[in-house]
């Protein structure tokens, strides 16, 4: 993987941040009728929170994905099937994934997060609404997946990406309902969203050739070279973490991956460059997206009313 393609992976990830299953491989869905009866609670949301952009931290996207599965169960029982809110991924799950690890205290813990991705793993496998609907006799599994996933010939909603394609998805269905009621206007959630989180490729090319990120990785590497570990850049260490402990026990696989986990957010911190990284992705985004200004504060306004209104559908479960 050449440093530009882990750049713009880890921005995608750390940035822009995880998106749920639901909204995965651009299948994000929403409710038809952005113009409908949802506009006058978006359009007060929204003026509520002038002024007030700001990303959400890990812990609140987790109470919105909670929220919009319990909106999402709630809308399937209505059909008459069972569903069940699965578990979220944790705050702990959602960090170590930048560019380069410079959370020395994460990386003593979790190591790059291998074990976490085991538990992630483990729980999809688990996952029993995949399991309700595969039991189902086939008229009633068809009926079940266009109840949850909606059908795209009875509604579409499309956009065009920034980096170039479209990307469409269906107007109904239990999970655009439930996007529908989270975001408030959902044609506009739908083209915010897809948009805010395409734009890497705008900038990264140019980012990961900029002199003052290449000296970054440049010291970086020494450091770690230093460390007894020679690695050219972080991507190299993504590349070949897996392949390092294979073979190895459970328990000496976490030791060798936390060891070198450790090293790279140590040279990090030294070297600067996990807030070198940062600094230069602020800055080429300010310069670079100013098109999209209007699309990324509308995306945070939203996330933060769809916030307001999950901690009100969190609480109705207590």
């Amino acid at each position: 993987m050449t440093m530009g393609r882990a750049f713009a992976a880890a921005c995608t990830v750390t940035m822009i941040t995880a998106l749920t299953a639901f909204t995965a491989a651009g299948c994000a869905n929403s409710v038809g009728g952005g113009s409908g009866a949802a506009q006058p609670e978006q359009d007060s949301a929204l003026r509520s929170l002038k002024g007030q952009d700001r990303d959400l931290t890990d812990a609140e996207e987790v109470l919105v994905e909670h929220a919009e599965s319990m909106l999402v169960k709630k809308c399937m029982e209505g059909k008459g099937f069972r569903y069940w809110v699965g578990p979220m991924a944790s705050v702990a799950e959602r960090q170590g994934n930048g560019y380069v690890l410079d959370d020395v205290s994460w990386a003593r813990t979790y190591g790059f997060g291998g074990e976490l991705e085991k538990k992630a793993e483990r729980a999809r496998l688990a996952e029993p609404n995949a399991a309700y609907a595969n039991a189902l006799p086939e008229a009633d599994r068809i009926r079940y997946s266009k109840t949850l996933d909606g059908d795209l010939s009875k509604g579409e909603l499309s956009v065009d990406l920034p980096a170039g394609g479209t990307v469409s998805t269906t107007s109904t269905g239990c999970l655009a309902e439930a996007k529908g009621k989270l975001y408030g206007d959902t044609a506009t959630w739908f083209r915010v969203n897809k948009i805010t989180t395409g734009l890497t490729p705008l900038y990264v090319p140019d980012l990961v050739k900029d002199q003052r990120l290449v000296k970054a990785v440049t010291a970086w590497s020494r450091c770690m070279l230093e460390a007894g570990h020679p690695y050219a850049s972080p991507d190299e260490i993504r590349e070949e973490r897996h392949a390092l402990t294979q073979g190895m026990s459970a328990a000496r696989a976490h030791t060798t991956e936390v060891e070198l986990a450790v090293a790279e957010a140590t040279c990090a911190v030294k070297t600067s460059l996990g807030k070198t990284a940062r600094a230069l992705e602020r800055e080429y985004r300010a310069t670079k997206l100013q098109p999209y200004s209007a699309d990324m504060a509308t995306y945070q306004r939203m996330r933060l009313a769809a916030l307001a209104r999950a901690k009100n559908i969190t609480d109705s479960e207590a």
